[in-house]
């Protein structure tokens, strides 16, 4: 089946632009990706990335506060935005007719954001506060993200908090804005995509008009975040007040996911393989024979799959019962990794967790939002927007042999390994722990 329609092309300033055109839909996705993350923000600035992504929705030179959420809402769209290792992503998704309201609002606020102090100190409230919920007064908040990265990596780029610590934040100033926009918010830096219920020539034309003009910066060069894989186990401790029962995160280098693809797809397969479904290695051995843990899951890469350049982690998380120790849950995993590394999974396991894989890139994609931001960060991250329509295929071909070199590669000797302690204030009821959630 050939690939669906693609058109790629790049404006004056520097920005490239992904067309994928589709008409079963009168609706459009329209993202903008910039080639900025959490690994790029300089020191003493931790969470700058995130706080600058929500100063992007807070107006600009020529629209007031909020006026960007009224466009889109009237509309009757939707609208977002991420930071993540290596890239954020703003997007749109509204009815087709309303593709130049969009390509006006990304255009305007690419060329000049409304960085004032009060906008600045509003938003380091709300990124606190969204701190507050989502990690600080949580069980298990930021693991493993926040807290496994400090163990498995030694520089500033990959060890630290992306979220950010509050001193950072709140020591955040107006010139910090103005210089992180002007490195790093520039056209030629950015890639723009639309997908949906259009034509070429109408997007073409309209991407000129309201993006042609916004002036040239040129792109920072991106340093390499590479540092060595470690030469021996790795260990830390967290001590958290609300989990209710212990954990154990652990953490392996993996091939590099944009030089080496082949080799990253057969860790996703090796995940699937330990973790995915009642029916998988670690769910069968350590939750329900055993039985050593409550839950436990495994995947590739801290934020998940095709996130993030080298770099990237693999990772397992288990929670146990106080009974049970860490060298208990560590000694049955390395067990089954060796099973792993010395005997392929037989073809039936294996395409298993293959077809689910593919199935579920098929799903993804058919939703437009979905589709449209894989689009735009796989021209950022990879250089060819197309490769998304070609990994469900690519994934199918990942042999059994390579996912038992994956396991191979996972060493007891090349690992970290993160142990969370529940502390003081960790007694409280399921109902209790699910309401703090």
């Amino acid at each position: 089946m050939a690939d669906p329609e693609l058109v790629r092309f790049t404006l004056d300033n520097g920005l490239r632009v992904v067309l994928a055109p589709d008409a079963t839909a009168p609706v459009v996705g329209v993202s903008v990706h910039y080639d900025v993350g959490f690994r790029s923000e300089p020191e003493g600035r931790t969470g700058f990335a995130h706080l600058f992504e929500h100063l992007m929705f807070q107006g600009s030179e020529s629209l007031e506060k909020l006026a960007h959420f009224r466009y889109v809402q009237s509309s009757g769209g939707s609208f977002n935005g991420s930071t993540h290792p290596d890239y954020t992503d703003y997007f749109e998704v509204l009815p087709a007719a309303a593709l130049e309201r969009a390509l006006f609002l990304e255009a305007d606020r690419m060329r000049a954001p409304k960085l004032t102090q009060e906008n600045l100190a509003n938003q380091i409230d709300v990124v606190k506060e969204e701190i507050r919920l989502n990690v600080l007064n949580r069980p298990y908040g930021g693991f493993p993200w926040i807290t496994l990265p400090p163990v498995l990596y030694s520089t500033f780029p990959n060890a630290h908090n992306g979220y950010g610590g509050f001193e950072d934040l709140e020591q955040a100033t107006l010139d910090d804005c103005a210089a992180f926009f002007d490195t790093y918010y520039s056209p030629a830096n950015a890639v723009l995509t639309v997908a949906g219920d259009f034509t070429v020539e109408q997007a073409r034309e309209l991407i000129e008009k309201h993006f042609g003009d916004v002036p040239h910066r040129p792109a920072p060069q991106r340093p390499s975040f590479a540092e060595p894989a470690p030469e021996g186990e790795l260990r830390g401790e967290q001590i958290d007040p609300h989990a209710p029962l212990p954990a154990v995160g652990v953490g392996y280098r993996m091939p590099d996911p944009i030089n080496d693809l082949d080799g990253y797809l057969a860790n996703l397969v090796l995940a699937g393989v330990l973790t995915d479904g009642d029916g998988s290695r670690l769910q069968q051995r350590l939750v329900h024979r055993e039985p050593l843990v409550v839950d436990i899951g495994a995947g590739a890469g801290l934020f998940g799959p095709f996130e993030a350049r080298d770099p990237d982690t693999f990772t397992i998380t288990a929670i146990h019962p106080h009974e049970v120790s860490t060298e208990q849950v560590l000694a049955a995993l390395d067990e089954e990794l060796e099973k792993l590394a010395a005997t392929p999974p037989e073809d039936q396991e294996l395409k298993k967790v293959t077809a689910r894989w593919a199935a579920s890139l098929h799903s993804e994609h058919d939703k437009l939002v979905s589709r449209t931001l894989a689009l735009g960060s796989f021209e950022l991250l990879y250089g060819d927007a197309s490769l998304v329509y070609r990994l469900a295929e690519k994934m199918s071909a990942v042999t059994a042999e390579a996912v038992s070199a994956a396991a191979k590669a996972l060493r007891p000797d090349s690992r970290a390994v993160l142990v969370v302690r529940p502390g003081k204030g960790a007694s409280g009821s399921a109902e209790q722990e699910g309401t703090e959630q």
